[in-house]
C-alpha cells in the first residue's frame, strides 16, 4: 500500500494565495510605474527635472525586471489587465507632465504614497512568502524616496494639488485591486 499523498495545509495555501496576488499587483504596479515614467519623459525630456525622471524611471526598471523574473519562478501569471496599464501609465505620465513638472511630480506623489502603503500592507500581512520580504522592504523604501523627490521638486504646489493626487490615488487604488484578481 503506498502512502498518500502529501497535501498542502491549509496556511501554505493562503500564502500561494497572497503570494501569487502581491507579485501579480506588484509586477503590474512596476510596469505601470515604467509607463507613467516613459510618458512623463516624452514630454519632459529637456527639462530640468528630466534626470530625476530618468534615476526614478532606471529604479521601476529594475523592480520590475525582478518580478519579471519571480513571476514565472514562482508559477504565477501576470494581470491580463496588462495591455491596459501600458496604454494607461503612459497617458496618466504623459497627461501631468502636460501640466508641467509639478504637475508630473505630484502624480509621483499619488503614485508612490499608494504604492509604498500596498508594500507596507503587504509586509504587515505576515501572508507573503518570506523570500519576498527583502525585496518588497528595498522597493517599498525607493518608492518612498520617489514619493519625497516629488515632494522636494514642488510638487503640492500643483494648482489643484489635492483633487488630482486623490484622483490619481484612486486609479492607483483600483488598479492594485483589478489586478490582484484579473
Amino acid at each position: 500500500m503506498q502512502p498518500a499523498p502529501k497535501r498542502a495545509l491549509p496556511g501554505d495555501f493562503a500564502v500561494r494565495n497572497a503570494t501569487a496576488a502581491a507579485l501579480r499587483v506588484n509586477h503590474a504596479g512596476e510596469y505601470g510605474a515604467k509607463r507613467i515614467y516613459a510618458g512623463q519623459l516624452a514630454v519632459l525630456k529637456n527639462h530640468a527635472v528630466a534626470d530625476e525622471l530618468k534615476h526614478m524611471a532606471a529604479q521601476e526598471e529594475v523592480h520590475l525586471a525582478t518580478f519579471n523574473q519571480l513571476l514565472p519562478a514562482m508559477r504565477v501569471r501576470p494581470t491580463l489587465l496588462m495591455p491596459l496599464w501600458h496604454v494607461g501609465g503612459w497617458v496618466l505620465g504623459a497627461g501631468t507632465a502636460l501640466l508641467g513638472a509639478k504637475a508630473a511630480m505630484a502624480c509621483t506623489v499619488a503614485v508612490e504614497t499608494v504604492i509604498t502603503e500596498h508594500y507596507n500592507e503587504q509586509l504587515q500581512s505576515g501572508a507573503l512568502d518570506s523570500t519576498l520580504v527583502s525585496t518588497i522592504e528595498k522597493f517599498r523604501d525607493e518608492e518612498m524616496e520617489h514619493h519625497d523627490i516629488g515632494i522636494a521638486h514642488d510638487a503640492e504646489s500643483t494648482p489643484l494639488y489635492a483633487p488630482l493626487t486623490g484622483a490619481i490615488k484612486g486609479i492607483c487604488k483600483a488598479a492594485i485591486w483589478l489586478s490582484a484578481r484579473v
